[in-house]
């Protein structure tokens, strides 16, 4: 992800409202965008609807296409992935390894390192 991408990521996560349009993707992929806006028309309108909806298509957070007159949505979760990835993954492998390790001093397990299998090599 560019610096631009990132930050309309972030732009687009940092609605409550933003979010919830999301989780009601991930509950129903495909919808279209009357959907949405019937779903929040308690809490706004339908083109405030459609300012949000593109604020997360810019974010990469939705994927729309047209089918007719229809607009249908889906959650894209991969930008959330990268995010995830980015700032996540040095420290899960330092967090596992350390979980590992309490689980086995706490059951009084002894810990051997693996040793690589040798190969049974028969000459002829």
């Amino acid at each position: 992800m560019d610096a631009e991408q990132l930050d309309a990521t972030f732009f687009a996560l940092a609605s409550d409202l933003r979010r919830r349009m999301l989780d009601l993707l991930k509950a129903e992929p495909g919808c279209n965008v009357n959907r949405v806006a019937e779903f929040f028309a308690a809490e706004v309108g339908r083109f405030a609807v459609m300012k949000h909806l593109a604020a997360l298509e810019r974010g990469g957070l939705v994927i729309a296409e047209r089918q007719g007159r229809d607009k249908r949505l889906w959650f894209n979760v991969t930008p959330i992935q990268l995010l995830h990835e980015r700032w996540t993954t040095e420290y899960s492998v330092y967090w596992a390894s350390r979980l590992t390790r309490l689980k086995y001093d706490a059951e009084g397990a002894e810990v051997t390192p693996l040793q690589p299998k040798r190969k049974d090599r028969r000459h002829g």
